[in-house]
């Protein structure tokens, strides 16, 4: 049935929040700057929905040019094409707020900036909606070498807080990737 269909994929996104949301320990940023570090990682960010939360959250620890190259808030379609490598066609197709554009976007910075990692994040912050496009609707990749990862998510609150709660989950997808979740059972 839809209903069982539908219930797995509640859970995972359940247990995503759970994993990103809890952490145990040192903060999200401070594990994050930990982890890429110590493996020596590279990453480049592209922001529309968040509008510069993801660099100033990768930039605020101290030694973070070890890892973090730079990143470019292209809030307008015009600079995801012309500055991230969006393709024009995707964007006239699925809309600017689409997982095609999220990991467009992730593979466009990565390939850019020559990282290892491209992390991206777009969405509709309100209070207006984005036809079709609803207001919260957020949709969040992470590229690498060997493919992308996409979330889709709907958040809720005021514009503030729909893009804080954005920029907390691309960050928590980049946790996830980097193997936070080990830090988490070495601490139980």
């Amino acid at each position: 049935s839809l209903a069982e269909e539908i219930k797995p994929v509640e859970v995972k996104l359940e247990d995503f929040f759970t994993k990103v949301l809890s952490i145990i320990g040192k903060t999200t940023d401070e594990q994050l700057a930990s982890l890429l570090k110590e493996r020596k990682t590279t990453i480049s960010v592209a922001e529309s929905l968040t509008g510069g939360l993801l660099s100033a959250r990768l930039t605020s620890i101290a030694g973070s040019s070890e890892y973090f190259v730079g990143g470019i808030v292209c809030y307008n379609n015009r600079v995801k094409v012309m500055d991230v490598g969006v393709p024009a066609s995707l964007i006239s197709k699925h809309g600017g707020a689409s997982k095609e554009v999220a990991m467009a976007m992730a593979e466009g910075i990565r390939r850019r900036f020559r990282t290892d990692i491209g992390l991206a994040a777009t969405g509709v912050a309100g209070p207006a909606p984005l036809p079709p496009a609803p207001v919260g609707l957020t949709h969040i990749a992470l590229a690498y070498e060997g493919g992308t990862e996409w979330k889709e998510l709907y958040l809720q609150g005021t514009r503030s807080e729909i893009r804080e709660k954005a920029a907390q989950a691309t960050m928590g997808l980049l946790w996830l990737y980097l193997g936070g979740e080990e830090i988490i059972y070495k601490l139980k």
